[in-house]
């Protein structure tokens, strides 16, 4: 699987949430969020690109296409989330664990559910 730009993220996170959806109706999603709608032509590329990259498919009526994914969000998460432990952790979770408490993005409460979480699946 591909890597994603940071621009192809937004776009994949407003798509995977829309599930099917137009380039003006990511536009307007966009437009939302930050009060102004970025040109039809960018997205237009970006969903291209998502597009050659096989990360969408589409389906055309007339001159206007319906865009969907073709990767799901949980899919490129994982893929995401390990491509991050492996490249800044050394592939060890336990470290990551360890950064996320000391900067303090994890605290005893969320630690205690994860070990909660981790005792029932075993």
């Amino acid at each position: 699987m591909t890597t994603l730009t940071k621009a192809e993220e937004e776009i994949m996170q407003i798509i995977w949430r829309l599930e099917r959806c137009t380039v003006s109706d990511v536009r307007d999603s966009i437009a939302q969020t930050e009060g102004s709608k970025p040109p039809h032509s960018t997205i237009s590329t970006i969903v291209r690109i998502l597009e050659e990259k096989g990360f969408l498919g589409h389906k055309a009526y007339g001159r206007t296409y319906e865009y969907f994914p073709l990767v799901q969000k949980a899919d490129y998460t994982k893929r995401s989330i390990n491509k991050l432990v492996s490249d800044y952790f050394d592939g060890s979770v336990n470290r990551l664990v360890s950064f996320l408490v000391e900067e303090e993005k994890l605290n005893a409460e969320e630690l205690n559910q994860l070990l909660k979480q981790l005792d029932d699946n075993q």
